[in-house]
């Protein structure tokens, strides 16, 4: 039964946790991560597993009412550690800013989130759409002479040219903003050892490491230059580096060079990763659900038609915004969410000790039959206006949840909608190799292999 509610956490009822045996689990993690914990999950109803990977024993937490508890009630018991799993790497690559824990995030999520309210962002949705429009009619040659493209490298220069320009009031430039992405590409996918390895030591060699220093070089390069200049030049604008050249700390001290980059490389991944990488998802869902990309054809032809797309059109682009909250169930960037317990609790029955791991997973609670109807089919109209309202708040959680969700969801919610509507707007595609892409194990999720297609312009009726 879909939203099916489980005994809440903290229940008295207490026990272990099951264990899948580690003989039957390691090979079916080696071979297939993502779907053997969608499995895991599903067999389990929602309720605490601890999975034995030898030294690292930690406990997949799947139901909306434990991720609630972890993400929202008891939020200061559950840390994102800067020493464990995935967060040893972001912190070496982000630093002690918006992405740690404790008064550095206090002060940076102080500075930063004033510039993605919707105040701050919704007058800005023409200039983004401009440069959207500007960077896909660098397309129409490929379409004209049939010339394959890959998607999500192209997805990722069209959103380079629309954040350098909004967020960055082109301190970045695009060139050196497609040289970042490709350096947050390496940092996530080369830290695939430590993540699923991670009681290793740090002074112990391991695959990637040399390829994820490189990475963080030429991330430094690149925006070293950037920050020393809004810190010796303050200036009045109100783009992503210069509001942390003016911010201050709760006891007003400018932030250090070191600080101001760390949250400058954090402000660009959560501008641009989760856009591209999403999005790169749609084109091989279209293709398989022809019914679904007529019906975003129509709605897209009737709202915008041959004209740029503008602010005025997004509020009708509504089945646009359904697709896309079904691809964020289906392909969260996010997929795995790790925190350290910092004192005894008790979740679902289960005691846990301080220093334990638990994994919230919104890849696996969102393909979930207990919480989903029929999950494993791609259907937007599980997000229709009319649709009733999801039994619990965490069923759904793409973008995290509590004092730390990302403050990045409005933006996303536009620039997508603005990317696809202008793309399908002008295009039609046909993959060269149709299918849904394997995902990559990585940081975040990612296609495993390149998603090539053609485009194909679309053809309408000469005017009168």
């Amino acid at each position: 039964m879909p939203d099916a509610e489980a005994k809440p956490a903290g229940t008295s009822e207490l026990g272990e946790a099951k264990s899948p045996p580690p003989h039957r689990l390691l090979p079916r993690l080696a071979r297939d991560p993502h779907q053997t914990l969608i499995d895991l999950g599903n067999q389990a109803g929602g309720a605490l597993l601890r999975l034995d990977l030898g030294l690292f024993r930690p406990y997949l937490v799947t139901h909306p009412a434990h991720v609630q508890h972890i993400m929202r009630d008891n939020v200061g018991n559950y840390t994102r550690d800067g020493n464990s799993m995935l967060w040893r790497s972001v912190r070496r690559a982000a630093g002690d800013g918006i992405l740690s824990e404790g008064p550095g995030w206090v002060t940076s999520r102080r500075i930063m989130q004033p510039l993605f309210t919707p105040k701050r962002i919704d007058p800005l949705i023409e200039e983004m759409a401009s440069a959207v429009s500007d960077a896909v009619d660098e397309l129409d040659e490929a379409a004209r002479t049939g010339q394959p493209i890959d998607i999500a490298a192209e997805l990722s220069r069209i959103v380079c040219h629309a954040v350098t320009r909004v967020f960055f009031a082109d301190k970045i430039s695009v060139p050196d903003a497609l040289r970042l992405v490709s350096a947050q590409d390496t940092l996530v996918t080369s830290a695939k050892s430590r993540f699923l390895v991670p009681f290793m030591p740090d002074f112990v060699p391991m695959p990637g490491d040399r390829a994820f220093r490189d990475a963080l070089h030429t991330i430094d390069e690149l925006l070293l230059p950037v920050v020393r200049e809004a810190r010796r030049r303050p200036s009045d604008s109100d783009d992503v580096v210069a509001t942390l050249g003016r911010a201050r700390t709760e006891d007003g001290h400018e932030l250090d060079e070191q600080r101001m980059r760390d949250d400058v490389v954090a402000m660009f991944a959560v501008t641009t990763e989760t856009t591209y990488a999403v999005l790169t998802w749609l084109w091989p869902i279209l293709d398989q659900h022809p019914e679904i990309a007529d019906r975003l054809y129509d709605e897209i032809e009737t709202v915008v038609g041959a004209a740029p797309v503008d602010r005025s059109h997004l509020p009708e682009l509504r089945y646009t915004r359904m697709v896309l909250d079904e691809l964020l169930r289906m392909f969260p960037p996010g997929w795995l969410l790790p925190r350290r317990v910092m004192a005894a609790d008790v979740l679902g029955g289960v005691p846990l000790k301080p220093g334990a791991t638990v994994i919230l997973s919104p890849y696996v609670t969102q393909r979930m039959a207990a919480f989903w109807d029929r999950p494993e089919v791609f259907d937007p109209e599980r997000f229709a206006p009319d649709q009733p309202k999801r039994a619990h708040r965490y069923s759904y959680y793409p973008f995290g949840g509590g004092p730390h969700q990302c403050i990045g969801a409005h933006l996303f919610s536009l620039e997508a909608q603005i990317i696809v509507a202008t793309l399908l707007s002008r295009f039609r595609f046909r993959l060269r190799a149709p299918g849904i892409p394997v995902p990559k194990v990585a940081a975040s999720l990612r296609v495993r292999d390149r998603v090539e297609m053609t485009l194909l312009p679309v053809k309408r009726p000469a005017a009168a």
